[in-house]
């Protein structure tokens, strides 16, 4: 699976529909996941990779051949999609899956998106390093090692050199950050502090509507999207119990020895 000869980069974004990150998350009623029947909207770190492929075009001028996102989900996350071409992607793929299917595990997704990337000959692959859902954070670094292409995870800052097929990454890690190098075809996952993502305009939200939108299935790229997982049941945290103050340190201690602590 190797880039195009040309110099001129193809980009993917992989976006997914998740429930809203200003949503009260609730358990629903049979117990076996969250309450689906509320408010989605794009995963924020995937609109960080869209913001980041158009943001890269504009840094580029012509280098940047196409950008194409892609999700995986039901029929109501091809509205995710136009959102991604209101905010400057080209064209879209949608891997439609039945409204009563689970979500796709990180493996199946990664499985999915190596077999279309070797289908649209993709250069780099900017993607959220987490879903806000099911916070795996796998799927990058999984469909990295299924094309055998380098990674560079939680990326807050990216150049990328079409000319030399290279690109640099400030990527942050514990105690701060660090450059790396790689070459291209290249897996980046985002940030936080990469970049901010701007509001799509009514002009471009019309302009979408219009913008090609291919829908595929999982058989069509021979993938089997089935779980390996079997959630047996999701609860409720237990409720907090509010604290009290106390005056002073012995009305501290008595309260303890009441509670059963006693000293070592």
């Amino acid at each position: 699976m190797r880039p195009t000869s040309a110099r001129l980069l193809n980009i993917l974004v992989p976006v997914k529909r998740a429930v809203d990150y200003a949503v009260k998350i609730r358990v629903n009623p049979q117990q076996t996941g969250v309450d689906l029947n509320v408010k989605h909207s794009m995963n924020p770190f995937d609109e960080i990779a869209v913001e980041e492929a158009v943001q890269l075009r504009k840094r580029l001028k012509d280098a940047v051949q196409s950008i194409k996102v892609v999700t995986i989900g039901p029929p109501k996350a091809s509205e995710t999609l136009r959102t991604a071409l209101a905010m400057g992607a080209d064209s879209a793929i949608h891997i439609e899956i039945p409204e009563a299917d689970p979500a796709p595990e990180p493996l199946g997704v990664a499985r999915a998106l190596a077999k279309l990337i070797e289908r649209e000959k993709v250069d780099l692959v900017i993607m959220g390093k987490q879903a806000i859902d099911d916070d795996a954070g796998q799927t990058g670094q999984m469909l990295a090692g299924l094309l055998d292409w380098p990674q560079a995870t939680f990326a807050s800052k990216l150049d990328v050199d079409p000319e030399a097929k290279s690109a640099t990454v400030l990527r942050e890690v514990d105690g701060g950050s660090e450059e790396i190098k790689c070459r291209l075809p290249l897996v980046v996952t985002t940030d936080l502090r990469l970049n901010e993502p701007h509001y799509a305009t009514l002009p471009n939200i019309m302009k979408a509507k219009k913008k090609p939108l291919e829908k595929l299935t999982p058989a069509d790229l021979s993938v089997d999207l089935t779980p390996r997982l079997e959630t047996i049941k999701v609860t409720e945290p237990p409720a907090r119990i509010g604290g009290g103050k106390v005056a002073n340190v012995d009305e501290l201690v008595a309260k303890l020895k009441e509670a059963g602590f006693t000293a070592a």
